[in-house]
């Protein structure tokens, strides 16, 4: 995701770009058939983080990632790719709901540290 996403590869954005897997009951959830073998991944970003090209790369990466864990060629057709942009100031890290902009200066500042410390 971050290399998807070309941000610097800094402490900041590795402890902070996770993935979470919620496993439901197989009665939890269907389709409008009753289908109940789909998966469903929803990526959370920042506003503005994943322009068209991005988007794109990363519901193909994440759908490969679900049939080759899987081992179900078939679930390529049933996987569910949510892209979902906190709002700008809707994105908090380190208990701070963070604009675009403070984001940018803190990833600015922690290279800026990290240089300073080689």
């Amino acid at each position: 995701m971050m290399a998807v996403e070309q941000v610097p590869n800094i402490p900041m954005f590795r402890k902070n770009t996770a993935g979470f897997v919620h496993e439901l009951p197989a009665t939890a959830f269907s389709n409008v058939d009753g289908d109940t073998d789909h998966v469903r991944v929803q990526v959370l970003t920042n506003a503005g983080g994943l322009d068209r090209d991005k988007q794109v790369a990363v519901v193909a990466q994440l759908t490969d990632l679900v049939v080759k864990a899987s081992g179900d060629a078939g679930l390529r057709d049933r996987t569910w790719v949510l892209l979902t942009e906190a709002t700008d100031g809707g994105w908090g890290l380190s208990g701070q709901a963070n604009t675009n902009a403070d984001l940018v200066a803190a990833a600015r500042d922690q290279i800026a540290e990290l240089q300073a410390g080689q």
